[in-house]
């Protein structure tokens, strides 16, 4: 199944919600450092509300050590870009595929889109709209690869 990646999150609800996303669909969650609030953080823990014992939760301290962990795993690596060259929904998801999200400000770094097997984006019909809200990305991206790996049956 898909993993769910985000690299620097910045804001806690936003990850708070990832989480129970990911809570809800069994989804593992690595969390990649520097993160802009504490794992303990108060508003993180709200927005995840009781589900938290339910996130399969990594947190790598770095980009090194992520990378190191989807070594050992392998997989494809997909980051979600507003600069993506391909749309989403016509990508071919498969089984052990890594979503890669960026920080709520910058995206993505240069750094982790070079490593990235693809990048994609999810269009946007209004031109003066840059982007949705991360949250809302995340279950955008990981609904439409669990629609086509056959998990939404």
């Amino acid at each position: 199944m898909p993993q769910v990646v985000l690299v620097n999150p910045q804001i806690p609800p936003n990850t708070g919600n990832i989480a129970r996303t990911c809570a809800a669909t069994g989804t593992e969650l690595h969390l990649v450092g520097p993160l802009g609030f504490e794992i303990s953080d108060r508003y993180l823990k709200r927005a995840g509300l009781d589900y938290w014992p339910y996130v399969k939760l990594h947190y790598h301290k770095s980009l090194e050590a992520f990378t190191k962990a989807h070594q050992e795993r392998g997989g494809r690596l997909l980051g979600f870009s507003v600069h993506g060259s391909s749309n989403y929904i016509y990508h071919q998801f498969q089984d052990d595929d890594w979503l890669l999200f960026g920080s709520e400000t910058t995206g993505l770094p240069a750094e982790v889109l070079s490593i990235c097997d693809a990048i994609l984006h999810i269009p946007m019909a209004q031109p003066g709209v840059r982007s949705l809200n991360l949250s809302v990305s995340v279950a955008v991206g990981l609904f439409e690869a669990r629609r086509q790996l056959g998990y939404l049956l």
